[in-house]
């Protein structure tokens, strides 16, 4: 089935798939390093057989990396572990997700609890998804409060 560009010119279909590359290569950064250039070439061949969206997909990268002290300190107060200490997938769904929640107002924070569930799920261990879930809600509650609030009264 084919799917449309929304109007205003993003396809969700490309974003989810960039997004699951992007898990796979923060994924790949967090166990043997690297930096956002060699990460983005090394997942470059991959992206463009999926069609997926690049540009989103160098962003959430780059993003990732550049913020990932900020990103890991947020994250803290919501977690029940360290940050080293949470599962490998669900960390790197958790730093984008945080990314895109903190640096990307532009997509609703629902949109990106859903993609951090739906790529945990793909990737992660069987209940993944319900933790990320969890740290997700609480997060969003608090630093997309307005957003958060007003979609609770609709």
């Amino acid at each position: 089935m084919k799917h449309a560009p929304r109007r205003d010119g993003i396809d969700p279909v490309r974003r989810s798939r960039a997004r699951r590359r992007g898990l796979q290569a923060i994924y790949a950064w967090q166990v043997s390093g690297g930096d956002a250039n060699s990460l983005i070439a090394q997942f470059a061949h991959e992206q463009a057989h999926e069609v997926a969206d690049l540009e989103y997909f160098e962003d959430l990268v780059r993003g990732v990396l550049r913020h990932h002290r900020e990103l890991d300190a947020a994250l803290s107060g919501f977690l029940d572990r360290t940050v080293e200490e949470v599962d490998q997938i669900e960390r790197a769904a958790l730093r984008i997700a945080a990314y895109e929640l903190l640096h990307r107002p532009d997509v609703p924070y629902r949109v990106v609890i859903n993609e951090a569930i739906d790529t945990t799920k793909r990737f992660g261990s069987e209940h993944g998804h319900t933790y990320v879930n969890g740290v997700l809600d609480q997060a969003a509650a608090t630093w997309r409060a307005v957003e958060f609030q007003s979609s609770k009264k609709s």
